[in-house]
Order: C-alpha cells, then structure tokens, then sequence
C-alpha cells in the first residue's frame, strides 16, 4: 500500500514537471517580440555629414517604427569605407547590428584581394537596397565633345578626371573605355567629384564619370553636359541621353562590348545596400527585411526624401543578395577585365 501510494505521488510529481516543463522548451519568441525595446547598432562607414550618413538618418526613424527597436546610428569611417564593412561583417550574429555600405569599391576591394578585407559581400544578409546610382558621362560644355559620337570617332584622346585608382570614377571610365575602344587619357588622384568639376572648370580635363545626383549640379549650372548614361534603359530623367548598351549594340563585335559592360553593371547594381552579417537567424532576417521594406512603402518617408533630394531605388533583400552574388562571382574572362581596370592595366 505505503508503495503504491510513493508510486501515485512520483507519477504525480513527473506529471506536473512535464506539464509545466513542456510549454516553456516549446515556445519560440517571435522576431517582433525579440526586437521590441531593444537597441539596433546602425553602422555608417564614413563620417558625418556625407551622402551614406544622411540616407542613414532619413531612414533610420521610419526603421524605428517598423522594427519597434531604437536604431543607434554609429559612425565608422576609415580605409574609404572598408573599416565600417568589415565590422558589420564581423559582428555578433543576433541580429542587432546592421549597416550601410558602399557597394562597388566594396566588391572591386574584394575581387582584387587588397589587403584588409576581412569581409565577402555575398555572405552578408541584405535588408535590401536604398539607391543605385545612375552612372553617368560628363563633359565640360566649353569643350568640343558635345555628344558621345564626338568622343568615341575622335582621333584626340578625351581627358577624364578620376578620384582614387579602383574607385568608381576610374573604374567606370576605364571599363567603358575598354568597351568603346575609344581614345582616352584618364588623370587620376582627385580628392572627390567637386574637385574633379573645378579641373574641368578649369580646362585641365574634359570631363568625368559620376553618379547623375552628382552631375545635375554641373548640369544646372550650365556648366557640364550628360553624353552618356549606364543601364540598358534610358532613365525617365535622361530621355535623350543614349545608354552604354544601345552604342555597344550598334557596334561591331557587340557581344564582347556587352560583356564588359554586363561585369560593369554588376558593379553598379549593387549600389548602397544595408545589411547584418553571416549567422543572424533566418527569422530576425526575414523580419528586418519586412521592416526595411516597409520603410520604403512609406508615403511619409518617401516625401521626406524627396524634400531632402535622396533618389532612392529600393531593392528587396532577396534580390540583393542576387545581385552581390552576381557582381563578386564573375566568370574568369570578365574578373580579369575588371581587376585590370583597378589596377590600371588597362
């Protein structure tokens, strides 16, 4: 009988421990629960006042109310944004620190194995994009070439202004110089765009590659011309303005002009992604992704941006990682015109 009744109450105790027990193993905090009141780390790889910073700024607020965390906005400049990238990449996996990167001098870095790199683009998670930059050719309007014609059938060199060898002014006048075939001298070590526009100014090059936001100052002020756009459609805003892809098509060998304009386009599409690092779990991925692009369905946002003068071209982060995919895993023949280009042999 005495054990019998041990018996009962041990199969009693073991009962109520698994009935307590079994909810609490079984339940999983949701990615909402887990970031509400926490604290995102934000990283911007440059310092304060430049175009990452603001874009980071604009949207970190909106990035607030969808993800119901504080968002930290930290400020990491350094080796031309390299410094930043590579302390997102290498941060706790949880979740809670993201960032903004520099995409193309991100991947030529990368693909030319510079020293420093401690980062792989395609492994990083990607929230998705904020803006792809439009690229685009400029000359001075005090010179002769007034149209891309002039400038491919000139028996003259056209001299471009180019910041730092492998940065994106460079690398897209050499990949599309490479493309074209045409005669150009390419004069490079410029502190930014704004010192490059007094060279022209100046007459001492006749003119450069930048983004479109960059270049409508010039264009306002009558001071530069738009002769060339990248992409194989012609932007709503550029019209008139011929894209690298239709000139390559019209001429002869166009498949291999094609080509290197497709690795440059690569570089390109990557644009200005904000991302967390390999590990985080899917959840807290996908949830920030929702997040971020819930963002950019804001109608308050996106009015906000247009009265600060942010383009933005938001990509999922799905397609993002597609694209980072793209741009670092090239085939042998255009990785070696590429990293040509960086490093100035061609």
């Amino acid at each position: 009988m005495r054990r019998n009744f041990i018996k009962g109450i041990a199969a009693a105790s073991i009962a109520g421990i698994m009935a307590v027990s079994i909810p609490v193993t079984g339940w999983a905090q949701s990615a909402a629960d887990f970031y509400k009141g926490k604290n995102i780390r934000w990283i911007i790889p440059y310092k304060p006042g430049g175009g990452y910073d603001e874009y980071s700024r604009l949207i970190a607020p909106y990035f607030e109310k969808y993800t119901g965390a504080r968002v930290d906005l930290v400020n990491s400049p350094g080796a031309g944004g390299m410094k930043g990238v590579n302390e997102l990449f290498i941060s706790p996996p949880d979740g809670l620190t993201v960032g903004i990167i520099n995409g193309s001098p991100m991947v030529t870095n990368e693909l030319s194995e510079i020293s420093g790199v401690k980062y792989k683009m395609s492994e990083f998670n990607f929230l998705g994009r904020v803006v792809a930059d439009l690229r685009v050719l400029v000359t001075s309007t005090a010179t002769e070439y007034d149209s891309i014609d002039k400038v491919l059938n000139s028996d003259k060199e056209i001299v471009l202004g180019a910041t730092g060898l492998g940065g994106s002014t460079y690398v897209d006048a050499v990949l599309t110089s490479k493309a074209f075939g045409n005669k150009q001298k390419v004069v490079h070590g410029f502190g930014s765009s704004s010192d490059i526009r007094a060279a022209m100014l100046r007459g001492d090059v006749s003119g450069m590659w930048g983004s479109l936001g960059s270049a409508m100052e010039g264009v306002r002020d009558d001071e530069q011309q738009i002769l060339l756009q990248s992409g194989e459609k012609r932007s709503a805003e550029l019209p008139d303005v011929p894209t690298a892809v239709e000139i390559a098509e019209k001429l002869p060998d166009a498949a291999n002009r094609l080509e290197i304009l497709g690795a440059w386009a690569g570089l390109n599409d990557v644009g200005r992604p904000v991302a967390a690092p390999p590990g985080v779990p899917a959840d807290r991925v996908a949830f920030l992704q929702k997040a971020f692009a819930s963002v950019f369905k804001d109608a308050e946002f996106k009015a906000a941006a247009e009265k600060a003068g942010r383009e933005l071209s938001y990509e999922s982060g799905e397609n993002m990682a597609k694209i980072a995919q793209k741009a670092t895993k090239l085939s042998p023949e255009n990785k070696a015109v590429v990293l040509s280009a960086i490093k100035k042999d061609i």
